[in-house]
């Protein structure tokens, strides 16, 4: 297991989040209506699971771990990373506002627009952490998988227990918005 196996494994799970929103993009061009119970679904994941659980796990211990392993923080990959992930909390923002909008008057355009750039975003971002972060991590923190395995861990547990909820619930989450979308 490489020390970034733990975060790996939470960027397929928002990759099925980010396929499931590509898909509501497209039911909401053709003009479907998306149902409220998927939409807060869908802004519960992005708050809570990817915003504050993951980037909780990156921010807390990622990218310390690799600070204090000779990576800098400032004008390097980590800088970049914090940068784009103040990005995808704005996104999700304007999300939850666009949202409200759509179920208030049924007009999609601000929504389907802020889904598209949400899904163009965090596409690119989990690209860039998996192919060039997590390469340089797993290789620089080689010796160090099984204190940074945990102390992941424990930043999920920490963080999921705070808001009630647990990775199995967010990974149920993103299977019941798939298949409700495809009956849609």
């Amino acid at each position: 297991m490489n020390p970034t196996e733990s975060l790996r494994k939470d960027h397929a799970l928002i990759e099925k989040m980010i396929n499931a929103l590509k898909i509501m993009s497209t039911l909401l061009q053709k003009g479907t209506t998306i149902p409220k119970p998927i939409l807060d679904q869908t802004i519960d994941f992005s708050t809570n699971f990817t915003n504050q659980c993951h980037h909780g796990k990156e921010e807390e211990s990622l990218f310390p771990t690799l600070e204090k392993n000779g990576m800098p923080k400032e004008g390097g990959p980590i800088a970049r990373m914090l940068f784009e992930h103040e990005i995808t909390k704005n996104l999700t923002n304007s999300i939850i506002k666009s949202t409200e909008v759509y179920l208030s008057t049924g007009q999609p355009r601000a929504l389907i627009e802020d889904i598209e750039k949400y899904v163009e975003h965090v596409s690119l971002h989990l690209s860039k952490e998996n192919q060039r972060l997590f390469v340089m991590a797993d290789m620089l923190l080689a010796d160090k998988q099984e204190a940074l395995s945990n102390d992941l861990t424990n930043i999920e547990q920490s963080k999921l227990n705070s808001i009630n909820k647990t990775r199995r619930y967010y990974e149920d989450l993103v299977e019941n918005v798939t298949i409700s979308e495809n009956k849609l």
